[in-house]
This record gives structure tokens, sequence and C-alpha cells, in this order.
């Protein structure tokens, strides 16, 4: 059995308002499954594909408090794409943010409710990858991630260090997923996380219990009784385990 990321859910104060921003930056169309989500997705790609990582934006009531522990990377082609992907970003109401970055060849931005994402400059890694270059988790172990990681889902671990780790589908599209060793300890739920899942014709319980075996435990965030199932991986970060499709 194996699974695979196919989307991230960011919170939000107002989900319509910041799924609005997130589509303008990536260029994507915009849809809602229902109250409270606004669905951000490439225009004519079918969900799920791993070329891309779909958006989902949820409505909670609770803002944003502490630096995100996950946030998106942006690519760019070239240093004037770069410059001019800056400008348009601040035009839609991105403000620069100071994270400790120092002076970086990448700029850090915060979306309209200050979650930290970085517009890159022009990397090789990444000319493949569409607007999202990356999903970055900020963690205290790397190698420890990319282990639990790269057993959880079926992408290939491309590079693993005492401070990096990096993970990309196993068709070797879409963007990477990155693990940065950070200081800083995770204090509250994180507002941006990985949603999972198993393919078409595979158990979903079977798959959540092979996910505790590894490391998982599960997480209680008031989902009630929901179709997925709520786990953290062992840095405490939150994931979803969605139905077979």
């Amino acid at each position: 059995m194996a699974t695979r990321l196919v989307q991230i859910a960011m919170n939000a104060r107002d989900d319509s308002a910041l799924g609005g921003f997130w589509a303008e930056v990536l260029g994507w169309g915009v849809s809602s499954e229902g109250p409270g989500v606004t669905n951000i997705e490439p225009v004519g790609l079918g969900y799920p594909d791993a070329t891309a990582l779909f958006l989902d934006v949820l409505r909670v009531p609770e803002p944003k408090t502490v630096k995100n522990r996950v946030h998106i990377d942006l690519a760019s082609t070239s240093a004037p794409h770069q410059a001019e992907l800056v400008a348009r970003l601040k035009g839609l109401g991105a403000k620069p943010a100071d994270v400790g970055q120092g002076d970086v060849p990448w700029t850090v931005l915060a979306d309209p409710e200050g979650n930290e994402f970085c517009v890159l400059e022009p990397r090789e890694i990444y000319r493949d990858t569409g607007p999202m270059a990356a999903v970055v988790v900020d963690c205290a172990d790397p190698r420890a991630m990319a282990r639990f990681w790269g057993e959880a889902m079926d992408w290939t671990v491309h590079e693993v260090t005492d401070d990096r780790a990096a993970l990309r589908s196993a068709q070797g599209v879409g963007p990477y997923l990155e693990f940065l060793r950070s200081p800083d300890a995770k204090t509250v739920k994180n507002r941006i996380h990985l949603d999972l899942r198993p393919y078409a014709g595979d158990d979903h319980e079977a798959e959540v219990a092979r996910l505790r075996t590894l490391g998982a435990v599960d997480v209680d965030l008031g989902q009630g009784d929901a179709p997925w199932t709520v786990l953290a991986d062992p840095e405490g970060n939150e994931f979803c385990v969605l139905t077979p499709r």
C-alpha cells in the first residue's frame, strides 16, 4: 500500500478573500465544495494530479499568532521575473516579512492574513515545478522527517542532510516537499497542513494503521465524525489522510 501528497490546507479567518489572493498568486481557478471552504486548483487539471499540489483554504475562528512552521516557496525563471512577481504580489496585498532571513537572494512576504511565503530566485531544480516550487516544513531533525515521510508516501527522497531533506512525487513532477532544520519549537496547531490520499481501491483504515506503525499519532482537532483521519507526524505536524481516490 502507499499514499501520496495531493494538496495542502490553509486556515483562514476569511477563506474567500484569502483563497482569491492565492488563486491570483498561482494563476489558478477558484471553486468551493461548501461553506467555509475555498478550493484553489489549476484550470483544466484533473484532481488529483502529481503535477500540482491543490490548495484548500479553510475558515477557522482563531487568528494567526506565531510564525508558521509550514510555508510555500514560489518559483521564478529569471531575476526580472522574480522582481516582477514580487511587485505583482505586493500589488495584490502581500507585505514584506522579516523571519530573520538576513541578506538572502529570495524575498520573504506575507499574505493578507500574515502567512509567510518566499519568492525564490531562479534555481535549476525548480525549473519544471510550476508556480509552486516547494512546500517547506520547519523541523528539528530533517533526517528523521525524511525517514518518516519517505515511508509514509510513495514520494522519492531526493536529498537528506543534517539541515535539509527534500522529497518529490514518484513521477518526478510537481513541487517538492522540503524539511528545513529550525531551532524553533512547535507551540500551536499548524495553520497550513498536508493532506494525503491513498490510491483508488486501497483500504483507508489499513493505510491509517500503517502510518501509525511508522510513528504517526491520532490528533483531535474537533473534526468529529469526518470521513478523513487526522494524524500528526513524529514532530507533531498535523496532517489528514483523506479517503482513497
